[in-house]
Parts: C-alpha cells; structure tokens; sequence
C-alpha cells in the first residue's frame, strides 16, 4: 500500500498525534474518545492522513490540540502544557494509532470506526513493549473481526 506521505514524516507524525493526544487529555481534560471524535469532525484526521504538511511537521501536538479544540468549541484560551519525563499511555496511543494509520493507509475514521481509542488504549500493556508490527498486527486483526461501531470487552 502507498501512504500519502514518505517516511520521512513518519517519526515526526508519531510525536505531534502522541502529544496531541497527551496534551488533549491530560491538560485540557478530554476524554480519549472525545478528542479523536473532534479530530475527525473538524477534518483535521483528514488533513494528517492525507499528508498536510502543515499538520504533519507544520505544528506541534499541543498547537493540534488547540486548533482542535478551538474549531470545534470556539475556545480560544489554553492552559500552558505540562511537560513530563516519561510518556503516558495517552501519547504512546497516538504515536502507535499514526503509525498504524500511515502502514494500513486506512483513514482515522475507518480505524476508530472499528475500534474506539478508549479500546486501543487497553493494548498498551503490553504492547507498548513490542516492536510497533506487533500492534499493527493486532490492529488488523481487530479491524477485521468485529462489526463497525464495536469495541472490545476485556
């Protein structure tokens, strides 16, 4: 499969979806289902699949985040990220989901469609160990299983 943008955005791609999604959860409160439900909506999944550049490499996760937020609700104040050492659960849930995206070439919408990101998250342990094959092995194995619109019971 041909992804829309070369590998070389890849690693790039993988931390700005990671913070974003780090930033969006832990510093403005959303839920994980929620901000990639306004991702989608505001078309900025759309953009990043499709290899924006501007969104890609052009902005970081937390300035995603805001434009994110900002589009769907209006909000135009923010708090100051926190930054930690260690990466959560959360960022390593968009630095896997970007990956997946680019490999499988299927759309955000198609993924979370499949399998809501709150589900995703429960592979981190112990996935987040694994080579990121592994999890994208996983991916398409649930992406093929269930009806569109289910997630997974642990």
């Amino acid at each position: 499969m041909t992804s829309a943008y070369d590998k070389i955005y890849l690693e790039k791609a993988q931390i700005v979806l990671g913070r974003m999604t780090d930033y969006a959860v832990y510093d403005l409160e959303y839920a994980i289902d929620e901000i990639f439900d306004l991702f989608i909506k505001t078309g900025y999944a759309k953009r990043f699949e499709n290899g924006d550049y501007q969104v890609l490499v052009g902005m970081s996760g937390v300035e995603l985040a805001r434009h994110i937020v900002e589009e769907a609700t209006g909000q135009t104040e923010f708090c100051k990220p926190k930054y930690t050492m260690n990466r959560s659960e959360e960022y390593w849930l968009g630095w896997a989901l970007a990956y997946y995206q680019w490999k499988s070439n299927f759309s955000f919408e198609y993924i979370l469609d499949k399998v809501c990101a709150s589900d995703i998250l429960k592979l981190y342990m112990p996935y987040h160990e694994m080579d990121i094959r592994e999890f994208c092995d996983k991916m398409s194995e649930i992406i093929k299983s269930p009806p569109a619109g289910a997630c997974f019971e642990e």
